[in-house]
């Protein structure tokens, strides 16, 4: 008969058992899991307040459609139906980001260098930040140089040679208008004065400083770095945040920039609003001057062409004089002149266009398919115009030419104009709509941010932790898990007992037994898991050999021991008689649990230098006699072996109904497996997240190569929850909890 009941769990059950097994790993490591949340909280509140803030300066600009750009909207849309292409803002984004652009204001600003007071790390700036009040002592008591206070430096020009690029200098306040200069390429530091530009020679070759302002006292220290130009370019490149604001083809452009020092970053965005506007109004000058040229140069064509149709038109009206084409032929000369003055002006446009861009750009080949649909439409309308008399066909076509070159002619000179306009008053098709003031309200780090993070983060983190420590490092906490890994059937869970370490510290030589949790706390948990494990060891026992129990465990400090004497405690109160043999002949030391000398037991037994009867004691606990280890053996193994063990454990089994061997760890050593062939039942003890699955397969399997076999499991040290409901370690689909239900009192 099998008092362990295997069951094989469903779909359902597995899902609610996986979800059960991460609520009893978040529960058992609980506090794991709120130190590093806490940790992490307050590594996010340091975070917070002592991190440099991040201000955001940005700009608003306008892309306008060309046609809207002077006052007179109407006079400038002429041009720019002709000679003008509208601005794209995914192309102005791109010329935004340009080096043109950047490079200016990193010139104007002198980007490239970088010089700052020295602070202490990690809290220095939050100092300074906070103590702006007039100039502070540097340095930690004297020494170090470090800024406290309103510290700074101003410096007009820093050259280095090009391997001193990135270096850190430092610049030390000496008093009186001078300073000292240290730093890579330097043997010994060189001195200057404050507003002259200074000279100094260094291993890689001459450095150019000045430095216009330094306020700071004496032994001030500043850091100064000059770096390339174009890394810092390509840095400002990379953190302009560009984009299109609103909806799409809005032409509003918003442009901003992240950094610790608002005057600065609200400097930088002005200059390239500034410049990129001034670029703007340059290129549109510059096309202005080039159309308006091209314009002048085909004005005296279009009017030679202009007179010669007019005259072509007089001398036909004198020979034929004047004829009445009638309503039909006005009209088809009226589509007639709007398609060829049409025609004639898109071919005049990409004259113009040609000047400026290739035979492949995008603007010429859309208007060459504009010119092949209006050549296909013209075609009609000559079509229809060959349909009329003769005479009224050359009417039309005499009218139409003077019509078409006048048209053409008019719209040139009104254009050549409004260029002029155009180019003298030097207007761009982008403005500035906001520029950017200094930023007052740091971005970052927010508070109310960062905080709820760092919390998430450390829950993360912490149940991370968990799960690895459970996975990798953690031992068998789950009966179910034994049973289907191991093949061991799990007889008994027994609860942490807390008490234990109490009771223990209070016994004394007069009451040792009180250091017995069986009798001391009688309610316990863990000794009402023993009385359910002595109720399934009387049918375990119906099918074993002999009524010896053996208890033993992979590695020490599994609590074997307190199992044993408790278990014997129990068994003894049921009406059993009971011996408890101490037969760990290396660290036992159950004796001092009954106050007894450990002298006279089973090493003096074995080797033949005592009798039964005397290496029995008595305790003081009614059925429950003991046998202590003996004198500590130099060769316990050696006497295990002697066939004395089979007669002494025969006759024990004799006399009382049942005996209970507490053996050594069988991992560390070998008396074990030889006790275990001499038991009709060996029990193995596991400590709950300690012992590991491989140590319980290992220790059964040395169990069986020494002639025994194992009963079972016995889970000790499982962590309950007080209370009626509560997570502890899973069995199935149920949890262990400790449940309140101790006798009334009459």
């Amino acid at each position: 008969m099998n008092p362990s009941i295997k069951s094989v769990p469903t779909s359902a059950e597995k899902s609610e058992l996986d979800l059960g097994y991460y609520l009893d790993m978040v529960i058992s490591h609980r506090w794991l899991i709120a130190i590093i949340a806490s940790a992490f909280l307050a590594m996010g509140m340091l975070y917070a307040c002592f991190a440099s803030p991040v201000y955001r300066a940005d700009i608003m600009l306008q892309v306008e459609d060309s046609s809207d750009g002077v006052a007179g909207g109407n006079l400038v849309s002429s041009v720019s139906s002709l000679f003008q292409v509208k601005s794209v803002t995914a192309g102005e984004i791109e010329i935004l980001r340009s080096r043109l652009v950047v490079s200016h204001a990193v010139d104007k600003l002198k980007l490239y260098i970088d010089a700052s007071p020295s602070y202490f790390p990690l809290i220095g700036r939050w100092i300074a930040r906070h103590n702006a009040d007039g100039l502070s002592r540097p340095g930690i008591f004297g020494m170090g140089g470090f800024a406290w206070s309103s510290e700074s430096i101003e410096v007009d020009q820093f050259d280095v040679p090009a391997e001193l690029e990135g270096e850190h200098f430092f610049i030390t306040a000496l008093g009186d208008d001078s300073y000292r200069l240290s730093g890579e390429g330097f043997d010994n530091p060189v001195e200057g004065k404050i507003g002259k530009p200074e000279t100094f020679r260094s291993s890689e070759g001459d450095v150019f400083l000045t430095v216009t302002k330094l306020s700071g006292k004496r032994g001030a220290r500043f850091k100064i770095t000059r770096s390339s130009r174009l890394t810092i370019i390509g840095q400002i490149q990379k953190d302009l945040e560009i984009q299109e604001m609103g909806k799409q083809q809005s032409d509003v452009i918003g442009v901003a920039l992240r950094g610790t020092d608002p005057v600065l970053i609200s400097k930088i965005m002005n200059e390239i609003g500034r410049e990129y506007v001034r670029q703007n109004v340059d290129r549109k000058t510059e096309e202005a001057g080039k159309s308006l040229q091209f314009l002048q140069e085909q004005l005296p064509k279009m009017k030679a062409a202009l007179e010669d149709a007019e005259q072509n038109y007089n001398n036909y009206r004198e020979k034929h004089g004047t004829l009445d084409i009638g309503t039909e032929g006005k009209l088809v000369l009226q589509q007639s002149v709007e398609a060829q003055t049409q025609l004639l002006a898109l071919k005049q446009r990409r004259a113009d266009l040609l000047t400026r861009f290739g035979p492949e750009h995008p603007s010429i080949l859309a208007i060459n398919q504009q010119i092949s649909e209006l050549e296909k439409a013209s075609g009609g309308v000559d079509e229809r115009i060959e349909g009329m008399p003769s005479t009224e066909q050359d009417v039309v076509r005499f009218e139409r030419d003077v019509e078409v070159r006048k048209a053409l002619y008019l719209a040139l000179l009104q254009s050549s104009q409004q260029l002029n306009l155009l180019k003298a008053g030097k207007v761009g098709t982008v403005r500035m709509v906001d520029s950017a003031p200094v930023p007052e309200v740091p971005v970052w780090p927010a508070k109310a941010l960062v905080i709820p993070i760092s919390v998430l983060v450390g829950l993360v983190v912490g149940f991370a932790a968990a799960f690895v420590k459970t996975t990798f490092f953690g031992g068998v906490d789950d009966p179910l898990e034994i049973e289907q890994r191991a093949g061991l059937n799990v007889y008994a869970t027994i609860p942490h007992a807390d008490l234990q370490r109490g009771i223990t510290a209070k016994a004394d030589a007069k009451s040792p037994h009180i250091s017995i949790l069986a009798l001391a706390h009688p309610e316990e948990p863990a000794v009402e898991s023993l009385r359910s494990l002595r109720t399934s060891l009387q049918f375990a026992l119906l099918e074993a050999r002999n009524n010896v129990v053996l208890v033993t465990g992979p590695a020490p400090g599994v609590g074997k021991s307190f199992l044993s004497i408790n278990f014997a405690a129990l068994i003894a109160a049921g009406g059993k008689r009971v011996i408890l043999i101490d037969a760990d002949m290396r660290k036992g030391h159950l004796n001092q649990s009954f106050g007894q000398a450990r002298p006279g037991g089973l090493s003096e037994l074995l080797a033949g230098d005592a009798s039964i009867s005397s290496a029995i004691r008595k305790t003081t606990l009614s059925n429950l006699d003991f046998m202590a280890t003996g004198i500590i053996p130099s060769n316990p193994a050696e006497l295990l072996l002697r066939p004395r063990l089979g007669e002494i454990v025969a006759e024990c089994s004799r006399i009382y109904d049942i005996v209970i061997v507490d053996a050594p760890p069988i991992l560390a050593v070998t008396d074990a497996a030889i006790l275990a062939p001499h038991a009709g039942s060996t029990f193995l003890v596991a400590r709950a997240h300690t012992t590991k699955m491989g140590e319980l397969v290992e220790s059964a399997r040395r169990v069986e190569l020494g002639g025994g076999n194992v009963t079972g499991v016995l889970l000790n040290g499982i962590k309950v929850l007080p209370g009626r409901y509560g997570y502890g370690s899973t069995y199935g689909n149920y949890r262990y909890v400790s449940y309140d239900y101790t006798s009334e009192k009459s």
